[in-house]
């Protein structure tokens, strides 16, 4: 066997023997194994993608990095230390009190980028350090604390309703060594929480922290599969929520279905606004909906716009469709000039350019194939005693008997019925008959 195929098929290290085989002097470097379960981290939702990582960096004081925790939780700490991180590390970061586990998302320059966005200043007092990379021990207590979580959410919430509460604790989230809990919770109104808060400390004997969020954060910290097919973007990519109002649908000219327009979260769905913006730029090249077209015979009323063809519909009646006529957009703001010079044409089209009318592509399939054809065939049942039996046929509607014959109808003796002891009785004997001469 080759050497190569031999160390592939050697297992990888557990958690424990990197414990029992690491050497005294570098304890707190961190975990050696590159493929243990203890550096993968399915608690975070937003990736983080570094596409200026083959570029060098250009700024070598940069020291800034981004760290992922549970679902939708990012912050930026300082690695003061200049240890050796990689995208994917397990650190130990400060927090208050005592610290924190999470994994390294970026680093470089993109991370500049980032705390812009989200409105961070690389002095802010906010931004904390890095201690070292993750432990074997900080593992396991960071899965001893996570393992708690979904037990600690459930009689969160029963204790918020014993004390008549109207709010909904979504998740709790632990920090690395245990000692503290975020609760996060959805609420219409301002709730008094102080009580929850001591009952919550004594119950679990952890520090307590109430985060309020709203129905679009819950959903990205929960996740899920939206419509489309597609992870959902408050648990993917988004962090920043704009208010998503009803007329970005008009804008888009969809139907104002509340089933079809609202997200997992109940409210519209942020996807809405993405493509507003382009639709309310075409729609400014486009004449105004609310100006009527004068002709020589009739006045024509706006009834739809393709934005996409640049053409728009007319119709004779305002509120229904009648004698549509389809006009591009610069034959429509002819019209509107000529209207505004007190002129009326004859009709809305050019001279000479009247367009036939389309034939419709759909073809109709309704009755080549039988519905049935897939149906088994029902057996027939047998008619009870209530049902009306059917009435007979008239005897005009019968067929004629065959006439008789003259020959004389051969009758057949009955025959006799024997007694017990052996006499026969009237109608019964034992001779056969005999045939005729």
């Amino acid at each position: 066997m080759d050497i190569i195929d031999e160390i592939n098929s050697m297992p990888d290290p557990s958690a424990d023997d990197v414990r029992n085989d690491i050497a005294p002097g570098v304890a707190g470097a961190g975990c050696r194994c590159r493929r243990c379960d203890e550096h993968e981290a399915p608690r975070g939702n937003l990736q983080s993608y570094n596409w200026l990582d083959d570029i060098p960096d250009a700024d070598p004081d940069w020291d800034i990095i981004e760290v992922q925790f549970k679902n939708t939780r990012k912050g930026f700490y300082h690695n003061s230390a200049r240890l050796p991180l990689d995208p994917g590390d397990m650190v130990a970061v400060e927090a208050s009190p005592g610290h924190d586990i999470g994994m390294v998302t970026l680093m470089g320059p993109l991370v500049k980028i980032h705390m812009r966005k989200a409105n961070i200043k690389p002095d802010s007092p906010d931004i904390r350090k890095v201690f070292r990379k993750a432990r074997p021990a900080d593992i396991d207590k960071y899965e001893e604390a996570k393992a708690r979580e979904n037990d600690t959410m459930i009689q969160s919430r029963k204790i918020a309703e014993q004390l008549n509460l109207n709010m909904k604790i979504g998740d709790v989230e632990y920090q690395g060594d245990g000692n503290k809990a975020i609760f996060y919770y959805i609420a219409d109104e301002r709730v008094d929480f102080r009580q929850l808060i001591k009952v919550l400390a004594d119950t679990f004997k952890v520090r307590i922290e109430m985060k309020q969020i709203g129905a679009r954060q819950e959903a990205g910290r929960i996740g899920g599969i939206g419509s489309c097919g597609r992870p959902l973007c408050c648990a993917s990519w988004m962090t920043n929520f704009i208010s998503v109002g009803t007329a970005a649908a008009r804008y888009q000219d969809i139907s104002l279905n509340p089933q079809k327009l609202a997200g997992q979260c109940a409210k519209l769905k942020c996807c809405l606004n993405f493509e507003v913006d382009t639709y309310v730029e075409s729609a400014r090249q486009l004449p105004p909906r609310d100006v009527r077209l004068e002709t020589a015979d009739a006045t024509y009323f706006h009834f739809k716009t393709d934005i996409f063809k640049k053409e728009i519909t007319y119709s004779t009646d305002k509120n229904m469709a009648a004698n549509l006529v389809t006009l591009d957009a610069q034959r429509v703001f002819e019209i509107i000039e000529m209207n505004r010079n007190g002129e009326k044409p004859l009709t809305l089209h050019r001279e000479g350019e009247e367009k036939p009318a389309k034939k419709s592509e759909f073809v109709e399939l309704v009755g080549q194939d039988n519905i049935n054809r897939f149906d088994k065939k029902k057996k027939k049942k047998k008619k009870s005693g209530n049902q009306p039996k059917p009435e007979k046929a008239d005897k005009s509607d019968r067929p004629d008997k065959p006439e008789k014959s003259d020959k004389p109808d051969k009758q057949r003796p009955r025959p006799q019925r024997r007694k017990k002891n052996g006499e026969s009785k009237p109608g019964h004997t034992d001779k056969k008959p005999e045939k005729e001469q």
